[in-house]
């Protein structure tokens, strides 16, 4: 089946050009016109896709050739794009950046995959015709992306605007939907290389409003949907492959699956959550600031998040610390992921202070000025434990600075091997306890589909051997 949905990729030739900024203003304003949105974000970003979300008001889903196959990209794209009048995707770094020589994870094969127009951000920084050249390069390096505005940022002049689009309409035939001027304030906040996500920010709404009237000012609305319109037909993927497909495997029965999600952890991806969904489990959200115990749940999953952030608040809710302690001593099934990983340790490291984590993982985690794992991330699994095959690879990705500091690794279950990226020591990462398993790598539930299955069957598993003991 044929779709005819109106989408456009926002790119760059670099990070920090203004993608996100130009892509909030303009979901900002179609949402102000009436449209319904749906956003994406390329690439393993949360926190520009958590600001996506808070722009169109509704979930940002991640796109990536890394961690996805093509299919899964499209199955995701449709099912979450069928019925909006308006798809915008934000790329990530330079256009054509990739982790090979045919730049297969870049944001240029993205674009070809879904059938995307795409309208370029080019740095009008102390050059003018230049700027054509450059877009002339990308037409020239692939002649099958569909390159079909451009947008001119950092502009001093209106003589060097008037010139540059001049001659990249003339040289490249391709229009120019706006230019933005040089901008001597921004008001959304920064840190580590990127956005402060949008909860910690205190001006975020003002933000957002900010971005829409940069964008009413300086672009071409009408334009950008017209090319947003003209994006070719779209189908769903061939085949029936369950790990791109909504199935529901009612026989998993209840579970419960309790998920912390509050202003310290909310590093997710949607499709994760989704997939514990579909395979029937029910979903229990978890505050780690507010609550006292865990509630009744079969098993526990933490994703990633900035727990140094509120490290004096984590370390003062002792009871809630205490029991999840108890319960994974106690064999509770948890997964959890970079900031996950953090909290479940001994101590957080931070400015010459020392604040108490859960204690379930004997490691403590220093936090320092550098990152000390970023990017993709390929492990093999090692060593046996609940929820990889031994053997098996897995693609995720990692962004952290807090450094784990293993004082003794004598028994110690190292589950990965690192093949690609950092990790806990550069060669190592997940540690097995019991039924927990705590990694630096945040995993995407298209590119491994096995995962969530496997939680909610150790969940399962240990439910039914508890119920037994307790004679029901």
């Amino acid at each position: 089946m044929n779709l005819s949905l109106p989408r456009i990729t926002i790119a760059a030739l670099r990070g920090g050009s203004g993608k996100t900024i130009v892509s909030l203003g303009l979901v900002s304003q179609a949402k102000e016109m009436g449209l319904r949105v749906a956003t994406f974000k390329k690439g393993p970003d949360f926190i520009d896709a958590g600001w996506l979300s808070f722009a169109s008001e509704a979930p940002c889903h991640n796109l990536d050739p890394f961690l996805m196959t093509k299919e899964q990209i499209l199955y995701s794209f449709l099912s979450n794009s069928k019925n909006a009048d308006f798809s915008l995707i934000e790329g990530n770094r330079g256009l054509f950046d990739g982790v090979d020589l045919e730049g297969t994870c870049s944001t240029a094969e993205l674009s070809k995959i879904l059938g995307s127009h795409l309208i370029l951000i080019v740095d009008a920084t102390m050059v003018t015709r230049t700027t054509a050249a450059l877009v002339k390069g990308c037409q020239s390096f692939d002649p099958d992306l569909n390159l079909a505005g451009i947008i001119i940022n950092r502009v001093a002049t209106k003589r060097q605007e008037e010139l540059i689009r001049k001659t990249i309409e003339y040289y490249c035939g391709i229009p120019v939907v706006g230019s933005i001027p040089r901008l001597k304030e921004n008001p959304f906040p920064e840190r580590h290389m990127g956005l402060v996500p949008y909860h910690e920010s205190e001006v975020a709404r003002q933000a957002i409003q900010w971005a829409t009237g940069l964008v009413k000012d300086n672009l071409d609305m009408a334009l950008i949907r017209k090319i947003a319109q003209n994006a070719g037909p779209i189908s769903y993927p061939t085949g029936d492959d369950q790990s791109i497909t909504d199935w529901n495997e009612s026989q998993q029965g209840s579970i419960r699956i309790g998920v912390i999600r509050d202003g310290v952890f909310w590093f997710y991806y949607p499709e994760n959550i989704k997939s514990f969904e579909r395979l029937g489990a029910t979903i229990v959200e978890i505050n780690s600031l507010e609550d006292k115990l865990l509630p009744d749940i079969d098993a526990l999953y933490i994703g990633g998040g900035f727990p140094e952030t509120q490290a004096s608040a984590l370390a003062g809710n002792e009871g809630f610390r205490r029991d999840l302690k108890q319960k994974i001593d106690q064999g509770l099934p948890v997964y959890a992921e970079c900031g996950g990983f953090m909290f479940l340790g001994q101590n957080l490291l931070i400015d010459h202070e020392k604040y108490p984590m859960v204690g379930a993982v004997p490691v403590d985690f220093a936090l320092e000025k550098k990152p000390q794992g970023h990017g993709y991330t390929l492990l093999e699994s090692i060593r046996e434990n609940p929820y990889y095959s031994t053997g098996e690879k897995v693609k995720g990705h990692e962004f952290h600075y807090s450094r784990a500091i293993v004082r003794k690794k004598e028994g110690l279950a190292f589950v990965f091997r690192v093949l690609r990226g950092h990790g806990i020591d550069g060669d190592q990462d997940g540690l097995n306890i019991k039924n927990l398993l705590a990694t630096y790598t945040h995993v995407h539930a298209g590119g491994n589909p096995s995962w969530p299955r496997r939680l909610l069957k150790v969940a399962k598993a240990i439910r039914f051997r508890r119920r037994i003991s307790q004679g029901r």
